[in-house]
């Protein structure tokens, strides 16, 4: 009886590291992004610049180095949410170049194929995409923050006190809801004055009940509890009773009843979920946030789908001869998309569409309509 003998063979495993071409590529495109990205801030911080000059500048005496840092606190989040143009006329601005000297040409005609340089430029930008959200976007939600608190407190400095806003807070669980109405705070103290506490349950069929009203002189947060000082509280169907100091369990955090929420563009990605929970468990919607969330998680895919975009755009010059029109066209289809972006945001925001939907529908169809595009320009 014959003996088979099995040896083992090495199979060929494609190594993931980029050649020569790839890295030439991903070199000429790092260097025409940060090229699009200075002209783009520049714009933007010029634009800031003015803008807060003639806004808060007129109402107050700021020098031009306090102007200078609200600028430096304002202009990073939108300079993060122009990103994509950045990626779009900075890839496109890259490939153009290498059509230009004939580059691309040569490529072609070693046998390169299209996806071996586009691929390694998109994959740079889904990257970068991920260091936006993750490490860039926080730091630059957190500064936006920082400028709206400083606009507040310098607007409120020479806003008349003598019509103070009254504060209105909402918090509880599932099986109570408390809306409190103060008329006006002592941000000194730490403290809501004139307050009225008004209790709601829910019951198990998910209806939900007043019971119970609480009006006090003063309240304080501390510690998960409101104190209340002259107090009187009443429940349905009974008489008032009068309290000198009263405890009321809270769920707010100790700064939360003197600071609304902060804006969804203002929550740093990493505080997004939280935020998200806090909301929801005190009765407000909390739609906005959960776009946002969505909208951040959706980026990287954003920013690889504008860079395939122009690449393809890029390639079709060596077929059309036609440089100005097919450059303008890519511009063009990418502001289209940008302002579909914006549409379906607004449609997230009214709850027309799920948040879900809002946000991964442009960057899907964007990413769909690149790769498209580069098949019909490849494959033909």
């Amino acid at each position: 009886m014959s003996r088979i003998s099995l040896r083992s063979v090495d199979l060929p495993v494609p190594a993931l590291r980029l050649g020569r071409i790839e890295r030439y590529v991903l070199v000429q495109q790092l260097g025409a992004l940060g090229v699009a990205l200075g002209v783009i801030s520049a714009l933007v911080m010029l634009i800031d610049f003015v803008e807060i000059s003639r806004g808060l500048g007129s109402d107050t005496d700021l020098s031009g180095l306090r102007v200078l840092g609200l600028m430096l606190l304002k202009s990073p989040a939108v300079i993060v949410q122009l990103l994509p143009f950045v990626f779009l006329f900075g890839t496109l601005s890259a490939f153009v170049g290498l059509n230009r000297r004939s580059e691309l040409i040569a490529m072609r005609a070693a046998g390169v194929s299209a996806w071996r340089f586009v691929l390694p430029a998109a994959g740079c930008a889904l990257v970068l995409g991920i260091v936006t959200v993750t490490v860039i976007g926080p730091l630059a939600s957190s500064a936006d923050g920082l400028f709206q608190r400083e606009r507040q407190r310098i607007s409120g400095s020479v806003m008349s006190s003598e019509a103070p806003e009254a504060v209105w807070l909402r918090e509880g669980q599932d099986q109570r809801q408390i809306v409190i109405r103060a008329a006006r705070q002592d941000r000194a103290n730490a403290r809501l004055l004139d307050v009225s506490f008004f209790i709601y349950t829910t019951d198990e069929d998910g209806r939900r009940a007043f019971s119970e009203r609480i009006d006090a002189e003063t309240a304080s947060l501390s510690n998960g509890f409101w104190r209340l000082t002259n107090a009187q509280g009443a429940r349905t169907g009974q008489r008032a009773m009068s309290y000198a100091t009263l405890d009321l369990p809270s769920s707010l955090a100790d700064d939360e009843a003197f600071e609304r929420f902060a804006r969804p563009q203002s929550t740093p990605f990493w505080s997004l979920p939280g935020q998200i929970q806090r909301i929801t468990d005190a009765g407000f919607s909390s739609t906005a946030y959960r776009l946002r969330l969505q909208q951040l998680l959706a980026t990287p895919l954003l920013f690889a789908a504008m860079s395939i975009l122009a690449a393809a755009f890029s390639l079709r010059l060596m077929r059309l001869g036609d440089l100005a029109r097919m450059a303008v066209a890519a511009v063009v289809l990418g502001f289209a998309f940008f302002f579909l972006n914006q549409f379906s945001a607004a449609m997230g925001s009214a709850e027309v569409v799920p948040p879900f939907l809002s946000a991964w529908l442009p960057p899907v169809l964007t990413a769909l309509a690149a790769f498209t595009l580069l098949f019909y320009t490849e494959d033909g």
